[in-house]
């Protein structure tokens, strides 16, 4: 296990819209080392970016083109390692983003399979004995080549799927995993990685971690994918760090991987606390957040000792926290995120409240999603900074509000948003209960009309954190004794006997004992 991810605070790097160094309206690798100092002031020692890869970018760079070349308009396979470097100058580390479960459909692997003559990538797709033969619940290409068969699609048109075998096989096209195509398939993604291991990267988010094989219902041959993944990295890189994007703890850490996400789909409730028509961090007191403590403990349970959950201020694919959770209820929600078990991971920009952009029309694959990949507001300058380039240039449009929020605005007042962010990381990092792996007993579970309060305890220090999102007093029952609060944000808690009162819209944390 890396000891680095004990205490690791994650920024998420969203490249294309972090910072344009050379005018052409796109993000680069340049812009990213340009703000590592700000990213470490804030207090983050991690980053996660998105797909650096060449691509067509039809899905913003999960439709990988060649795993071994950055995309020129971030710069070059050199300028990345040296991002690296710089990083870790700085106490940084650096996950890149793989995608392993597809590629676009101009990467060479692709190109040699859709040939009709056996060759070594014929088996590096699924593809079906007969053009007129579909994969079971899969999308497919067909029709695109004079190789008779048609090859399954893991999600757009433009991402055929690897080959990773079935579990269960129904068809005679349907390969095992143990058999030469399948396995040469997960050789050469671990190929990749060791190549940019080799190159500096501190490890990997793997993207749709949970999908490889097909057919696998309990995901078994999955998790016995990534278990031979674990034995390799231990073997070559034990510092290299592995999280997923799957959101079921129990299977993917018996997976190997060090760390889940907690996702916006599926079962966590995690929507319920920022994403929903009334979320728990609304001042509207409608929201319930019993339904997310009850899945969340289940899930802890699961993960064990040695198991990171991740709970995220938002990512690239879902809408910004700021639509749903607005104001001083920023303050609240990052309490809540920067407090909690797991490694925190913050999206690009939530730091500042960036908003929501409405209407913009779909750019690289994004849909509804376009509007929270907006480029980075940093200063009142042309393009808020992000770009010398002529507005019309900007990939994708920035948020058009007069009032929209920046770093430059942010870094002076201590009551901002951004200062908050960095107070609550330094807390983290100056208080072991507060850390990665630290224990959580929830003592009141956000029921309707109810706080949220949680204790954080290791070894010789145990700290209660209390959240009370509403605009009206709220108490629970607690029978140990407040001690001094070492944060406080619209007040602070008042204890008779074995019953706290929080102020309305308010959130602490406090000594016990």
């Amino acid at each position: 296990m890396p000891k680095w991810l004990d205490n690791a605070v994650f920024y998420e790097i969203y490249p294309q819209s972090f910072l344009d160094t050379n005018a052409d309206g796109i993000g680069d690798f340049q812009g990213i080392i340009s703000k590592l100092d700000y990213i470490r002031e804030l207090g983050f020692n991690a980053l996660w970016m998105n797909p650096c890869f060449l691509s067509p970018f039809g899905d913003a760079g999960y439709d990988v083109a060649d795993y071994y070349t950055v995309a020129p308009r971030y710069g070059t396979n050199e300028d990345l390692k040296r991002l690296f470097a710089e990083a870790h100058k700085r106490g940084i580390h650096v996950l890149l983003d793989l995608v392993p479960g597809h590629t676009s459909v101009e990467h060479k692997w692709f190109r040699e399979s859709m040939k009709p003559e056996k060759n070594a990538y014929s088996d590096r797709y699924i593809w079906t004995d007969s053009v007129w033969e579909t994969p079971e619940n899969m999308g497919c290409l067909r029709g695109i080549s004079q190789r008779d068969g048609s090859c399954a699609l893991n999600f757009f048109s433009c991402q055929p799927a690897l080959n990773y075998g079935y579990y269960n096989r129904t068809r005679p096209w349907q390969q095992s995993p143990e058999d030469d195509g399948p396995r040469a398939t997960l050789e050469a993604m671990m190929d990749v990685m060791r190549f940019w291991l080799s190159m500096g990267c501190d490890g990997f988010r793997v993207d749709m971690a949970m999908s490889l094989v097909k057919n696998d219902p309990d995901s078994l041959g999955t998790i016995a994918l990534w278990q031979k993944v674990r034995t390799f990295l231990d073997r070559e890189f034990p510092e290299a760090a592995l999280i997923s994007e799957w959101g079921e703890p129990e299977k993917s850490l018996k997976g190997g991987f060090h760390m889940d996400f907690l996702l916006h789909f599926g079962p966590s409730h995690y929507n319920d606390l920022f994403r929903c028509q009334e979320p728990y961090f609304s001042d509207r007191g409608l929201g319930d957040a019993s339904a997310f403590v009850e899945k969340y403990l289940e899930s802890r349970k699961k993960a064990g000792k040695d198991g990171l959950i991740c709970i995220p201020s938002g990512n690239h694919d879902m809408h910004r926290l700021a639509r749903f959770v607005e104001g001083d209820e920023k303050k609240l929600a990052f309490t809540f995120l920067l407090t909690m078990p797991g490694a925190p991971f913050v999206y690009y920009g939530d730091e500042i409240g960036m908003g929501y952009v409405e209407g913009l029309t779909s750019v690289e694959g994004g849909y509804e999603r376009t509007g929270a990949r907006s480029p980075m507001q940093w200063d009142s300058s042309v393009n808020a900074g992000f770009s010398a380039a002529p507005t019309e240039k900007l990939y994708i449009a920035q948020d058009p509000s007069p009032d929209r929020p920046t770093v430059r605005a942010q870094v002076g007042d201590p009551d901002s948003l951004m200062n908050q962010v960095r107070h609550l990381i330094a807390l983290r990092q100056a208080h072991p209960a507060l850390q990665n792996r630290s224990g959580i007993t929830f003592v009141s579970n956000g029921a309707p009309k109810q706080p949220l309060a949680y204790e954080r305890e290791t070894e010789g220090e145990k700290l209660l954190v209390a959240i009370n999102p509403y605009r009206e007093e709220a108490a629970f029952s607690y029978r140990e004794a407040l001690g001094d609060a070492l944060y406080a944000f619209g007040g602070t808690a008042t204890q008779s006997g074995e019953t706290v009162m929080l102020p309305p819209v308010s959130a602490g944390i406090y000594r016990i004992g």
